[in-house]
């Protein structure tokens, strides 16, 4: 049981500097005892008011250093605390507010809620278990107009999709990856650097790009790419939901529609998953 969408903004000053979190903690328990479920017996139980006054609590003592940290502080503070809590889980997520620039001068007060995906965590842990850590970015919307197509695939009588050597490739991507033994690791670089391998795998060099042929082998080349140059990750899942465009038949119209019009397809709409792991 536990507290959900526990939600705050998170001010930190340093002078005229000022810097935000604002983050949705979910939090739920295991006790050690299942007698206020069989038994209506309370005697265990920490209300979930008080979850949530723990949290806020962490906030304001501790600052929000990276997601990652608040969730293990919250998840150390239960089982140090209460001798009957078995098992804590935390999932935190992060409204994704950044800094106003003027000329590239940062702003010292202002932001803007820039929907580039949606940064969140999970830790985890038993009683004399080890703590184990998840991240990962969501709701980030990512598109290549060319370099995509989708040919040679598995064809029979219900087959309809014609083949395509020049398509745009548009998703909706999800992605989580695991941590091995937590030790002092800097997750606010990490995250930013698996960002980093999650665009350059989607779109290749700037000048000319990298083709697709699938979603499924993009999915993979993410994957293969994070796991090539962050060691700190041992298994990474992916999740990419396709958006179709189709092009709007124009002969009608007088016109000939060179992929410069489309339409989205909104559903049903694909989707390819992959988890893979380090040997």
């Amino acid at each position: 049981y536990g507290k959900n969408t526990i939600k705050f903004l998170r001010l930190h000053r340093e002078g005229k500097q000022h810097f935000v979190k604002e983050v949705e903690v979910c939090a739920h328990l295991r006790l050690t005892s299942p007698q206020e479920y069989l038994e209506g017996n309370n005697s265990l139980v920490i209300p979930t008011d008080t979850i949530k006054n723990i949290v806020l609590v962490l906030a304001k003592k501790n600052g929000i250093q990276s997601l990652e940290q608040f969730a293990i502080d919250i998840c150390n503070h239960f089982m140090t605390t209460f001798c009957q809590v078995a098992y804590v889980k935390t999932y935190v997520q992060e409204v994704p507010w950044q800094c106003l620039h003027e000329d590239g001068v940062p702003h010292v007060h202002s932001f803007i809620c820039v929907p580039d995906g949606i940064r969140f965590c999970e830790a985890e842990q038993c009683r004399n278990g080890p703590l184990i850590v998840f991240a990962g970015i969501k709701d980030l919307k990512l598109m290549k107009t060319t370099q995509s197509g989708f040919e040679g695939f598995y064809k029979n009588e219900h087959t309809t999709l014609p083949e395509r050597h020049d398509r745009i490739l548009c998703g909706e991507l999800f992605c989580k990856w695991s941590y091995g033994e937590c030790k002092d690791f800097d997750f606010n670089c990490i995250w930013k650097k698996i960002r980093e391998c999650i665009l350059e795998a989607f779109a290749g060099p700037p000048d000319c790009g990298e083709y697709s042929p699938s979603y499924q082998k993009t999915v993979n080349c993410i994957q293969m790419l994070v796991l090539s140059r962050v060691s700190q990750v041992q298994v990474i899942e992916v999740v990419l939901n396709n958006t179709f465009y189709n092009v709007v038949d124009m002969k009608n119209l007088g016109l000939t529609n060179d992929k410069e019009v489309l339409v989205p397809v909104e559903a049903p709409y694909g989707s390819c998953a992959c988890t893979l792991g380090r040997k």
